[in-house]
C-alpha cells in the first residue's frame, strides 16, 4: 500500500493548487480524480470552455455588427460554423488540462484515476470503472470534489432539450429560442453566447433583478446593456413547470401578480446555481460531518471535525469561485506545514464574463446601508474615456464606495470592457487598506480603461473627477 503525507480528492482549481503547494512544501502528495482528465469542472465544463465560446461568439458578433464601422469590409455573408467553434473550445480545454498534468509531473505528485472514497480517516479506496479498487494511506486528506449543477425538484433534465451548462457547451445546433431559468452568472454568460450566434434568448428570473447577489447598480446596467443586445428578461417570475414535447420545450411561470405566463422554445437551460458534490466519498466511514445544503462542515482553518481531514472550494460554504478554491487550497497546505496564512473572504472578487464584463469586490451599497455604515460614492462612466470611445465599448461605469470619515475603500463595483482584469487593482488597493485618495493620486496610463478607476476615486474624494 502506498503512503502519503497528503491525498487530495478532486483535481479542480482548488485541488490541484493544494496538491502543488503541498508538494512545494516538501510533502509526499497524491491527487485522486474520477474523470480521465484533470482540472475539474472549471477547466473541463466550466470557466475555461465557457470563456472560449464567449470569445468566439464575440468575434462573430464584431464581424457581423461592427467591422464595417471600423472600415473592414468582408465580401459575402459571415457564417457561423458551430461545429468548428465547439472544436476550438475543446482544443483550449485539452491544452489546459494537459498543462495540469505537466504540473503534476513537474512537482512529483502521484495521480490516481478513479473514484476516491474513504475506508476510514486515513485510508482511501480508489476504484476505476469496473476494475479492482486499490487503497492508499494518507496522514492528511483534502476534500476538493467541487460542485454540480443544481436544478428544481419538478424539472426533469433530459440533457437534450432541457439542459444544464454542461450540455450547453456541446450543442450541435444553434437554438431558435433558448429559455434560460436563472439570471445569474452562468445563465447570462451562456445566454449571451447563443444570442450572438442568432438564437432568441429569454431569461426567466425569480428575483426582481439579474445577478441579484451583486450591487444593484451593476444589475441595472448589465440588464440595460443586454436588452440593447435583444436579450429578453422576465423578472419576478417563479417557474412552476418545464415540459418537453418533441423538439419544443414549454416553461410555465407565475409573475409577481400571480398570473401564469407561458414561454415556448426549443431549448431550456436550467441555470439556478450549483450544489456541493460529495457523492461516493463515503464520508460516514471517516466520520466527517455534513452541514446544510450537503456541504462539508469546516472551521476557520477549513478543517473538518476529523482533525486530519480538510475541505475546500465549492464543497464548503462561501462563493463558488475557482480563485476562492485556489486560495483555500494554498491556505490548507500552508497550515499543514505550520505556517500562518490567511484569507480575507471580503476581498475575493466576483466576475461575470458577459460583454460588458462585470466585476466587484468588497461591500455593496445594500450591505453598507444594512450595516449602518456612513459611506460616500464616487462613480465614473466608461463613455467618458477616450479609450472606450476608440474601441466603441462605452457601456458601463466604475463605482467606488469609501468610508465617509476615514476615506478607506469599502467596495468597488464596475461594469465595462476588461473589468475582469481591472478589478485586481481594486483588490490590491483594498488588501493594503487604501483610501480613495490613495488611488486618485496614483498615475494611470492614458488612454486606458483603468483611468475610470482613478476618476471614480477622484469622484469619491471631494467629488473632483476631472473628465465629467
Amino acid at each position: 500500500m502506498s503512503s502519503y503525507d497528503v491525498a487530495v480528492i478532486g483535481s479542480g482549481p482548488g485541488g490541484y493548487v493544494a496538491a502543488i503547494r503541498c508538494a512545494q512544501l516538501g510533502m509526499k502528495t497524491a491527487i485522486i480524480e474520477k474523470y480521465s482528465t484533470l482540472g475539474g469542472t472549471c477547466l473541463n465544463v466550466g470557466c475555461i470552455p465557457s470563456k472560449a465560446l464567449l470569445d468566439s461568439s464575440h468575434h462573430y458578433e464584431d464581424a457581423v455588427k461592427h467591422f464595417e464601422e471600423h472600415g473592414i469590409e468582408i465580401p459575402g455573408e459571415v457564417k457561423v460554423n458551430l461545429e468548428k467553434m465547439i472544436a476550438r473550445k475543446q482544443g483550449v480545454v485539452d491544452m489546459t488540462t494537459k498543462g495540469i498534468q505537466f504540473l503534476m509531473d513537474k512537482n512529483k505528485i502521484d495521480v490516481f484515476e478513479g473514484l476516491g472514497s474513504f475506508k476510514d480517516a486515513t485510508h482511501i479506496s480508489i476504484k476505476k470503472g469496473k476494475g479492482k479498487a486499490e487503497t492508499i494511506e494518507a496522514k492528511n486528506v483534502i476534500i476538493a470534489t467541487g460542485s454540480k449543477p443544481s436544478t428544481l425538484p419538478f424539472i426533469k433534465l433530459d440533457k437534450e432539450r432541457i439542459i444544464t451548462s454542461t450540455e450547453a457547451l456541446e450543442l450541435k445546433e444553434i437554438p431558435k429560442h433558448m429559455i434560460i431559468i436563472g439570471g445569474g452568472v452562468i445563465g447570462l454568460e451562456l445566454g449571451q453566447v447563443y444570442k450572438r450566434l442568432g438564437a432568441e434568448v429569454t431569461v426567466v428570473e425569480y428575483m426582481d433583478r439579474i445577478i441579484p447577489t451583486m450591487d444593484s447598480g451593476l444589475s441595472k446596467e448589465l440588464m440595460r446593456a443586454m436588452k440593447k443586445q435583444k436579450v429578453k428578461f422576465a423578472l419576478s417570475h417563479g417557474v412552476k413547470s418545464v415540459e418537453r414535447k418533441g423538439k419544443k420545450v414549454i416553461v410555465k411561470a407565475d409573475n409577481k401578480k400571480g398570473e401564469e405566463v407561458i414561454f415556448e422554445g426549443d431549448y431550456c437551460l436550467v441555470a439556478v446555481g450549483r450544489s456541493a458534490y460529495t457523492e461516493g466519498l463515503n464520508l460516514e466511514a471517516a466520520g466527517v460531518q455534513i452541514e446544510e445544503r450537503g456541504r462539508v462542515a469546516v472551521n476557520a482553518h477549513l478543517q473538518t471535525n476529523v482533525p486530519n481531514i480538510y475541505a475546500i472550494g465549492d464543497v464548503v460554504k462561501g462563493a463558488m469561485l475557482a480563485h476562492k478554491a485556489e486560495e483555500e487550497g494554498t491556505l490548507v497546505a500552508e497550515i499543514m506545514a505550520g505556517q500562518k496564512p490567511h484569507i480575507d473572504y471580503n476581498l475575493i472578487p466576483g466576475v461575470v464574463y458577459t460583454w460588458p464584463e462585470v466585476a466587484a469586490v468588497g461591500k455593496t451599497e445594500e450591505e453598507l446601508k444594512e450595516a449602518g455604515v456612513d459611506y460616500k460614492v464616487g462613480q465614473f462612466p466608461m463613455r467618458a474615456l477616450g479609450r472606450a470611445r476608440a474601441s466603441m465599448d462605452i457601456d458601463g461605469f466604475v463605482k467606488i464606495l469609501a468610508d465617509k470619515k476615514t476615506d478607506e475603500v469599502l467596495g468597488v463595483h464596475m461594469i465595462g470592457a476588461r473589468c475582469a482584469d481591472l478589478i485586481t487593482e481594486a483588490v490590491t488597493a483594498m488588501e493594503f487598506r487604501a483610501s480613495a485618495e490613495d488611488i486618485a493620486r496614483m498615475s494611470h496610463a492614458h488612454p486606458t480603461y483603468a483611468e475610470a478607476v482613478k476618476e471614480a476615486a477622484l469622484a469619491a474624494t471631494d467629488d473632483r473627477a476631472l473628465h465629467i
